[in-house]
């Protein structure tokens, strides 16, 4: 009998020391590296940006806190980045990917930095200033545009335009004015201002929209459904379906048109 027990202690010796083995051996093996989280990729993406068209070191500005109920979002293609205002506070940043968003950060100079450090010549939608000797591609309108109009692309062109007295809110690609409308009259050959258009109301409340439902298996189901309430471009509205009385909510995608969630 002792020298049963003198075994088992032994086998159970053995077994700990194995135990313990194999968690020194799991815990030795490194971490997987954490990706960052969405709003400090974004801050540093902005950043970056606010760095090279504004010509400051990083130490020489931050941005004012985000209100916490945005909801940040990944985009499947490279942000745009503007000044949409007469001052050079404000950063529009947007994602013309999927799924399609906006939203408005203040940049905060430090103390002592002077806003008038900043040069005029920041860029719009662009990732470098731009020179006053270098061209730029800008969008022009083949007609008039009057305010409150939908901007129509087939009426847009993209053409090259010197940067020596170029607003730097020009805008330099006809898809960043995609769903919008005009806020106020653009002449003909006038390069097109960032903030000379606003997003465009798409949807409107009591109105009948074509509604797409994408199946797993690749289908995709459209219905007839009306609006509650208004929307833009990527606006997620409440839905009524006219036949059951259900509500469901979709993304505005295009005039008349939403996406089902």
């Amino acid at each position: 009998m002792q020298l049963l027990c003198h075994r088992l202690q032994f086998v159970a010796k053995c077994f700990a020391g194995f135990a313990m083995g194999v968690a020194l051996a799991v815990s030795a093996q490194p971490a997987p590296p954490q990706e960052a989280p969405a709003g400090e990729k974004l801050l540093a993406e902005v950043g970056r940006w606010v760095q090279q068209t504004q010509q400051l070191a990083p130490e020489q500005f931050g941005f004012a806190p985000m209100d916490s109920r945005v909801q940040l979002q990944t985009c499947d293609r490279p942000l745009v980045m503007d000044l949409p205002f007469a001052s050079r506070e404000t950063v529009r940043v947007r994602c013309l990917g999927n799924p399609i968003w906006q939203l408005y950060m203040r940049v905060v100079l430090k103390p002592g930095v002077s806003a008038a450090a900043v040069p005029a010549a920041a860029a719009s939608g662009s990732n470098s200033a731009v020179g006053a000797t270098t061209k730029r591609k800008v969008v022009v309108a083949s007609q008039l545009l009057r305010a409150g109009s939908l901007v129509a692309v087939t009426t847009l062109q993209e053409t090259e335009h010197s940067g020596e007295g170029l607003d730097p809110q020009a805008v330099g690609s006809i898809k960043d004015v995609e769903n919008s409308e005009m806020v106020r009259d653009v002449a003909a050959g006038v390069p097109l201002r960032s903030h000379d258009v606003r997003r465009a109301v798409l949807v409107k409340q009591g109105q009948m929209v074509v509604l797409s439902v994408t199946q797993t298996s690749g289908f995709s189901i459209t219905a007839r459904v009306e609006a509650t309430q208004d929307g833009k471009i990527g606006d997620k509205i409440r839905l009524k379906n006219p036949e059951s009385g259900r509500y469901i909510t979709g993304v505005v995608t295009g005039p008349s048109a939403v996406r089902g969630l």
